[in-house]
């Protein structure tokens, strides 16, 4: 389990450094941050699959993302005595993510290139420095894998640094580009666990959405996120996952009513859904948004395949408020398999995840002269971090 998440210089996220517990409920107004911590989460996931350089290019390049702010706010500024302004910088421009938790930790710090005249690629943001390290906390004797521009060295088995010092390219990541299971197995770990993690975010539920269209199923024990597989992942759910737990987060939601899933003798599948009062079951197609969504909600958090971390992007969009107590129960259930993190803004769904959420941590972001803050957080009550310097 992750016990720390750590982002500095990413959007609003100038210097963040959050505690997470089995199930985390991050919250607060429009514009206080939770999007990008949402993101930063994602870019995270991405440099396990070498894919961070190409995500920050979508979002218009490592330059636009970067903190736009001063690099310190000073005292005068923060007691009224003089406007926000720029300040001579003493620290190298970068973006840095991180996590830790009881096993390992992992750390990146991404920059600018030096520009140079033989390629048109200056833009492209370049590893600076990667850690893995053991334990909650980086230290120097705990470093396993330390990468410095692009040279990577790597512990030995007798715990002295390996003599071959590898290359890889400066826009790689070494948990894509030095993941040898011989020269240094707890890349390959750190690896394989970020990216067994799940994001879910919005799930369309349009005339033309994916989930209402009846397809070809094969056994499916991680819902797509678009949804397009929901019937045959909820079939899934039936015969090798929690089918109680299926019939109990309908029932919760719509007592009295039933999910079937039919299969044609093309093998598509399809949703047949019987509610009380009805005297025929309704289709995919004929579902209402919000019952829909909630039935995604259920495929997802019923995963017979339980990833290391599940994050779940404002799930709580479409639901009538009467759905959130169940939603919360689906949550609560998925977080005693996984550990979940859930960025809403629905004080709704707090309450009902406060209700059932045993051991739940929420932490409420806000702004402080234009910088995310966890509100209530002061210096000594951040969780240790340290950043490998360059």
């Amino acid at each position: 389990m992750l016990s720390t998440l750590a982002v500095e210089n990413y959007r609003s996220l100038r210097d963040l450094v959050l505690p997470l517990s089995r199930l985390t409920v991050v919250t607060g107004v429009n514009g206080s941050g939770k999007s990008s911590l949402y993101r930063a989460l994602r870019l995270l996931a991405d440099a396990a699959r070498n894919g961070a350089v190409a995500a920050l290019a979508r979002e218009g390049g490592l330059p636009s993302t970067l903190w736009a702010g001063p690099e310190t706010i000073g005292r005068a500024v923060r007691e009224g005595r003089a406007p926000v302004q720029g300040t001579r910088r003493s620290k190298p421009v970068g973006l840095r993510l991180g996590f830790a938790g009881d096993e390992f930790g992992y750390a990146l710090d991404l920059g600018l290139p030096v520009p140079l005249k033989e390629t048109v690629f200056n833009r492209d943001p370049e590893f600076k420095r990667e850690c893995v390290w053991s334990g909650p906390v980086l230290r120097p004797a705990a470093l396993l894998a330390d990468r410095a521009g692009p040279a990577v060295r790597a512990r030995e088995q007798s715990g002295a640094w390996g003599r071959e010092t590898h290359r890889i390219g400066l826009t790689d990541s070494m948990l894509t580009a030095f993941a040898d299971p011989r020269a240094s197995p707890e890349v390959l770990v750190v690896r394989e666990r970020i990216r067994s993690w799940r994001f879910y975010d919005h799930f369309r539920t349009d005339a033309d959405a994916p989930a209402r269209q009846a397809r070809v199923g094969t056994r499916t024990p991680v819902l797509d996120h678009d949804g397009a597989d929901l019937a045959a992942a909820l079939q899934t759910i039936v015969e090798v996952g929690d089918a109680d737990g299926l019939r109990s987060a309908i029932d919760d939601a719509f007592p009295g009513s039933r999910l079937d899933v039919a299969a044609g003798e093309d093998g598509r599948f399809g949703l047949r859904f019987r509610q009380h009062g009805l005297l025929r079951p309704l289709s995919a197609a004929e579902l209402s948004d919000g019952t829909l969504r909630y039935l995604l909600w259920v495929a997802a958090l019923l995963s017979p395949r339980p990833p290391e971390l599940l994050v779940l992007n404002e799930p709580e969009t479409s639901l009538h408020p009467d759905l959130l107590p169940a939603l919360a129960a689906l949550i609560a259930t998925a977080a005693a398999r996984t550990q979940v993190v859930v960025v809403t803004h629905a004080r709704p769904l707090v309450r009902a995840l406060d209700a059932v959420g045993d051991g739940m941590a929420l932490l409420e972001l806000e702004k402080e002269y234009g910088a995310t803050v966890l509100a209530g957080q002061a210096t000594l009550d951040r969780p240790s971090w340290h950043w490998p310097k360059r």
